[in-house]
């Protein structure tokens, strides 16, 4: 298997084919969104990994990193640094770094930054060309700005009414773990 070449996307690092390759999160390509805090997915939109999904989130407090969902694929998540609320199955847990949540397929749940500063959240999860996902009403995340309009299956309809991520590195990038 070759090495990948990697881009750069004007906020870091993307992977622009198939291939094996190292960046440093530093060097990274970077999202950031206005309602859902920034991320880093070690891949790019013209470029994704087929069998395994795997990011970094980082969460500032009352900041929700999705909507509240579930989806027919396991996920893993690892807290690495700060503190958020894990919102699961309308239930609500206070997460500190390595703390570890094991997410199996059809359970429903968002993470919220908390404590007093930003939350570094390590995230996997497995990938299928028949991959559903619901986006659940619910109260408990509706409290965090995380809950769907209305139940529905289509991620473009849950997420209709935010704008887009943009590709570049959050305010807060020198508070962070690795600045």
């Amino acid at each position: 298997m070759p090495e990948a070449r990697l881009d750069d996307s004007g906020s870091g690092l993307a992977p622009s084919g198939d291939g094996w390759f190292v960046v440093n999160v530093r060097d990274a390509e970077w999202w950031t969104s206005e309602t859902f805090g920034s991320g880093c997915g070690f891949e790019s939109r013209e470029f994704e990994f087929p069998q395994l999904g795997i990011n970094l989130s980082v969460l500032e407090p009352g900041e929700p990193n999705c909507l509240y969902h579930s989806e027919s694929q396991q996920e893993a998540f690892l807290v690495l640094s700060g503190e958020c609320r894990l919102l699961v199955d309308g239930e609500e847990r206070l997460l500190r770094p390595w703390d570890f949540f094991h997410c199996p397929a059809g359970t429903e749940h968002v993470f919220v930054g908390a404590g007093d500063g930003p939350c570094v959240i390590l995230m996997a999860g497995a990938r299928s060309k028949d991959e559903q996902l619901l986006y659940p009403v619910s109260e408990l995340a509706a409290g965090y700005g995380a809950s769907a309009k209305e139940e529905t299956p289509d991620p473009k309809q849950a997420y209709a009414r935010f704008p887009r991520p943009q590709r570049k590195r959050p305010a807060y990038w020198d508070r962070l773990p690795w600045a």
